[in-house]
């Protein structure tokens, strides 16, 4: 692989959530496209993305700030998720799948952050 971030299995774990928020906001009511479809993709996208970012060539320091962001932007995409769910957009069970699915992408970012 020609990128580190490609190694990473959290990197690798926020691509397959990715794809999975992806497919969940096909289901989605037309009026919410740039409003929460808008919010949860762009938040998913910026758990992969910031990842990425943050691995490539710079310091530790710099790694660390860019997996705190990666973290917030997990924790965004769990609110969305309530908020989903809230709005009856999304079934529990499909909620439940994904919130624990987070839960552990949060503690895999926390416990890179705490290594490095």
């Amino acid at each position: 692989m020609a990128f580190r971030f490609e190694d990473l299995q959290v990197w690798q774990k926020a691509m397959d959530l990715d794809d999975q928020i992806n497919q969940l906001c096909k289901a989605f009511p037309k009026e919410e496209i740039y409003v929460l479809t808008s919010q949860i993709k762009r938040a998913a996208d910026s758990v992969v993305l910031n990842i990425a970012e943050g691995s490539t060539g710079q310091s530790k320091a710099v790694f660390k700030v860019f997996l705190g962001y990666s973290l917030r932007s997990a924790i965004e995409v769990v609110s969305c998720l309530f908020i989903a769910k809230r709005r009856g957009y999304i079934l529990e069970e499909s909620f439940k799948t994904l919130y624990i699915d987070y839960e552990v992408l949060v503690k895999m970012i926390t416990s890179l952050r705490n290594s490095i």
